[in-house]
């Protein structure tokens, strides 16, 4: 199979981009004010039935986050993955918790098991890193009548297996494989996934598209990646590709923006990540774009 990275050699100072992307989730988590659930929201009268997955999607939890649906189309995604309620699901590096909130209430109620493979946090972990495992795990842990009994784990460079061997039913890859290839643990993430699966288990991948035409930087510093180069990293890993879809595609992405893709909604840099935000900085086209142009892809795990 061509190596559609063309030999370019991966530079290791790269991998520092993974402490800003942490701290724009951190920045996530503040700006949406979480706050503890101390009760199980009920659907009104005439919402949708609880427990299913149109439930989950409008729950009254996630108002402060369910303004960004309309480009990250959580139910169609999670329908095209083929999300069942009894499911064992392993979600890496979850973030602030965006599809959690979605995932984790909906296999509760439907016996399915809900696993967050987050940073690994010992010694030597990323501080910006830790801090947002601690938030995740206050927030996810504190309310198992809304989210059931999460299980936590962790991926990372030297982390061992994220669920035991041969029992999901589906992992989920949400826009992290550009963090990975920073990080050169893209391998491993796949190789972990199709471990933990069982077979005929599926992996299903959302990640920012880089145009095909391009040279694919092996460190994904834009935070985007050719579609060619995740079918093969699925592939050198074990997995059969199952099929795309364009439910998550923007035209609008020209993918060539002055500080990657976080330059787009929701994150709206100014300025380079870290550096203090840029107030002269015309942001209105970035916005017209909206979020990124993103692939969504189904691989399953052979019988």
């Amino acid at each position: 199979m061509t190596d559609v990275t063309k030999g370019r050699r991966f530079d290791p100072s790269r991998r520092s981009v993974l402490s800003g992307v942490a701290a724009a989730a951190l920045l996530g988590v503040s700006a949406c004010g979480r706050r503890e659930q101390t009760a199980e929201p009920e659907p009104t009268p005439d919402g949708p039935a609880k427990g299913s997955l149109e439930w989950a999607v409008q729950g009254p939890w996630r108002v402060q986050d369910a303004g960004r649906d309309a480009w990250r189309h959580p139910m169609e995604t999670l329908r095209f993955f083929g999300l069942q309620p009894r499911m064992k699901v392993v979600e890496f590096w979850p973030g602030s918790g965006w599809y959690t909130e979605i995932l984790a209430p909906y296999l509760a109620e439907g016996a399915g098991t809900y696993v967050a493979a987050g940073f690994q946090t010992g010694p030597g972990a990323d501080p910006a890193q830790v801090q947002l495992m601690a938030a995740f795990q206050q927030r996810f842990t504190n309310d198992r009548r809304l989210y059931g009994q999460i299980e936590i784990s962790a991926f990372g460079a030297t982390s061992g297996p994220v669920t035991e061997a041969g029992t999901s039913d589906m992992v989920l890859f949400m826009r992290s494989i550009h963090q990975w290839m920073a990080a050169g643990i893209a391998e491993k993430a796949f190789a972990d996934a199709f471990a933990a699966l069982r077979p005929g288990g599926i992996l299903g991948v959302e990640q920012h598209r880089l145009a095909p035409d391009e040279d694919q930087d092996p460190a994904a510093a834009n935070g985007y990646v050719q579609e060619a180069f995740v079918r093969q990293l699925a592939a050198e890993a074990g997995f059969a590709f199952v099929a795309a879809s364009e439910i998550n595609a923007n035209e609008r992405d020209t993918k060539d923006h002055p500080f990657g893709v976080e330059t787009l909604p929701p994150r709206r840099l100014t300025a380079p990540s870290g550096s203090p935000p840029d107030p002269t900085f015309d942001r209105s086209k970035y916005d017209e774009i909206g979020e990124s142009d993103r692939m969504t892809l189904k691989f399953r795990k052979p019988e």
